[in-house]
């Protein structure tokens, strides 16, 4: 039998990397869902204050098994 899968959009942000707003996100989320399976990362963009970077974001469609209640 098949498997179904629900897929949601996330945003992590980082003050350092992308690599870290992404696993950010993943991590965060990982509290609260369980059996995650794939992340995707669609964009990536950032916050500038003042001229400078102050964040990176991104944005990420993760896919979990949808368990029947």
């Amino acid at each position: 039998m098949g498997s179904t899968y629900k897929i949601i959009e996330l945003v992590g942000t980082s003050e350092t990397s992308w690599e870290d707003a992404a696993k950010n996100a993943i991590e965060t989320a990982s509290e609260s869902l369980k059996d995650l399976r794939i992340a995707e990362i669609t964009r990536l963009d950032m916050t500038i204050d003042n001229g400078k970077v102050s964040s990176y974001r991104a944005r990420v469609n993760v896919s979990f098994k949808y368990l029947k209640e």
